[in-house]
């Protein structure tokens, strides 16, 4: 049996009131120095993952006590390096043979080259899956609330990134036109320019015109809200934190939003940590990396800042060949009723499905 390790880390300081209860009565500042002088730890023993045929993998989740502004804004990018060879020193002792790096230890820097280059480990950000995943699931929501791509317009923001870009570039040729947005012109342009039919900008509100949107950028605040999004639109927000703003899900129930890269696992998984998931789902970046365990490839997989289709396309066949799928569709961490599609259909003038 071959084992794996993922890196996860808070993504607010105050969730470490979630281990440490007593975190709660602290400013964040001091909790945040003490995440700032506290190495990687073990967060959980993970097993029960069985693929569909008969191989096992299990596991261990790694927390780097790291936040999103930490790792971003705040810290010497070296300091947040040796973290995260830290968390692959300690994945090596734990005797994990691949590890893959979660949320924003999979964003920050040069998305895990340099980390796999310093330590020689095995590494993989999960992304390939995550793409996969996540086109998956706007084509399958687009589908129950009565989009035809073809005749429709895709709205992919935070094109420039990893996942962003392939994402439009493995749907654009299914869509009769594309607004792709990032936030800087020249380099999105670029993206539009690769693509039949699509246009670029840097304005969030322009995707007022778009029918199916994904949305995964790496602002760690509300960037889309009620105003921007056409009745009877289908979004994909594959952030964590998430792109969508609450004030959707409370002010636009015309619209279905849904969360992408939730993946329902093989086998009896108990992964001894909650996500906020129903149990047996995980993302699927840590899906990736528990397949690269299940079919022995001992490698790194998706490394830096571009993901190939070609790569997608082999998470999909791994998935296909292991059992993993896409969960039932989540909104703002709850599941989504059959009445929240009827009302999407509803606004395009459908009857419910």
């Amino acid at each position: 049996m071959h084992r794996f390790a993922f890196v996860i880390h808070p993504l607010k300081a105050k969730d470490a009131a979630r281990k440490f209860p007593i975190a709660k009565y602290f400013p964040e500042w001091v909790i945040k120095k003490v995440y700032g002088s506290r190495k990687p730890f073990i967060g959980s023993f993970v097993d029960g993952i069985e693929s569909t045929t008969g191989a096992k993998t299990e596991g261990w989740f790694i927390i780097c006590p790291l936040t999103p502004d930490m790792m971003m804004k705040e810290l010497p990018l070296e300091r947040v390096y040796e973290r995260l060879e830290q968390c692959a020193e300690l994945a090596k002792a734990e005797g994990a043979e691949v590890m893959g790096l979660g949320a924003f230890t999979s964003v920050v820097g040069d998305g895990g080259v340099t980390v796999q280059k310093r330590t020689g480990f095995p590494i993989t950000t999960g992304n390939s899956y995550t793409i996969a995943t996540a086109v998956q699931g706007a084509l399958k929501a687009a589908s129950l609330v009565g989009v035809d791509p073809k005749n429709a317009t895709l709205g992919v923001v935070g094109a420039t990134g990893s996942i962003g870009k392939t994402c439009a570039r493995m749907l654009a040729p299914q869509f009769g036109s594309t607004i792709v947005v990032g936030r800087d012109e020249e380099r999105t342009q670029q993206i539009a320019d690769e693509l039949d039919r699509a246009r670029a900008t840097v304005q969030v509100a322009d995707i007022q015109d778009a029918d199916v949107i994904i949305t995964v950028t790496s602002a760690g605040a509300d960037l889309i809200y009620p105003e921007h999004l056409k009745q009877g639109a289908v979004v994909c927000d594959v952030s964590r934190p998430r792109d969508v703003s609450g004030k959707v899900a409370a002010e636009r129930p015309d619209v279905l939003v849904i969360e992408g890269g939730v993946v329902k696992v093989p086998g009896n998984p108990n992964f001894r940590i909650q996500f906020g998931f129903p149990e047996g789902t995980a993302y699927a970046c840590m899906s990736e990396t528990m397949m690269l365990a299940l079919e022995g490839r001992i490698e790194s997989f998706t490394l830096g800042k571009e993901v190939s289709v070609a790569q997608v396309e082999e998470t999909m066949t791994w998935a296909d060949k292991h059992g993993f799928e896409l969960a039932g569709f989540r909104s703002f961490e709850k599941a989504v009723p059959q009445q929240a599609i009827d009302r999407a259909r509803a606004a395009r003038g459908l009857k419910p499905a």
